[in-house]
């Protein structure tokens, strides 16, 4: 039962909390009047990270079997 509910939840926490962090992002560049370029590069750069962590996941998922 645990193993079931922590397979479920995980990916929804995370999911979460990326959505959370593209809240903060757009937070800062709405604060800092960043501009739309600014806005594009604080999402680039600081997005950069979140977008790593779904790429390895993705390329974990297939080489595991799931995909290809």
């Amino acid at each position: 039962m645990q193993q079931t509910f922590e397979a479920w939840i995980t990916p929804l926490m995370i999911g979460g909390l990326i959505i959370f962090m593209c809240f903060i992002i757009w937070d800062l560049a709405k604060k800092s009047n960043a501009g739309k370029f600014g806005t594009i590069m604080l999402f680039v750069v600081l997005g950069a990270g979140m977008l790593g962590y779904v790429i390895k996941v993705v390329i974990t998922w297939l080489i595991e079997g799931g995909g290809i």
